[in-house]
């Protein structure tokens, strides 16, 4: 079996990250993708973030629908800063004998050997990295052994949607319809 671990903070999710999704189940060839929501991003502020209760209402909207997507709370239920190393060890117990990628933005390929308990963390999945447009390629370092997703580089950021909003920019194009209708109807990022 070959499972995907998306992990990140997804606030908002938007049209990227389900692209991200399609291109890797075509060429990966994923059984199941798992979007895992983290509580605390160890590169963000807690203060910069919706709530985690709102963050998983809109990926529970996005992924509506699609069988070889879902949720894993674990991180949310876990609470406090949501580590990668913790969670692959979660999915190498749960998942023995499945083969695991675990996706990152192709900006973080650099600093992995930077992330807690790297070279535990570089056992347990192959990394795939999610370009943006226009960026390079860079080599993955040892002892992580990753490939570069090929997918539909698009240049969405869940920020640059945040600022949408608090301008009072439409958003419609960057996200699926009933994300953008929670996101009015909750009045989140104004």
């Amino acid at each position: 079996m070959k499972l995907g671990i998306y992990g990140g903070s997804f606030d908002p999710v938007h049209l990227g990250h389900l692209l991200v999704a399609q291109a890797s189940v075509e060429e990966l060839g994923l059984d199941r993708l798992f979007f895992v929501p983290a509580a605390q991003s160890p590169f963000k502020s807690e203060n910069e973030m919706a709530p985690a209760y709102a963050r998983l209402q809109l990926l529970r909207l996005a992924l509506a629908g699609k069988t070889n997507c879902e949720i894993d709370e674990q991180e949310i239920r876990r609470g406090g800063i949501s580590y990668s190393v913790e969670t692959l060890r979660d999915y190498a117990k749960r998942f023995p004998s499945a083969k695991l990628f675990y996706f990152i933005g192709a900006d973080n390929i650099s600093k992995l050997n930077e992330w807690r308990e790297a070279n535990e963390l570089a056992q347990f999945a192959e990394f795939v990295a999610i370009p943006r447009p226009g960026e390079s390629a860079v080599e993955f370092p040892k002892p992580f052994c990753g490939r570069i997703l090929k997918g539909f580089p698009v240049e969405i950021s869940s920020s640059q949607i945040r600022a949408r909003v608090k301008a009072g920019l439409p958003m419609e194009n960057l996200v699926p319809a009933a994300v953008a209708e929670a996101i009015r109807n909750g009045q989140l990022y104004v």
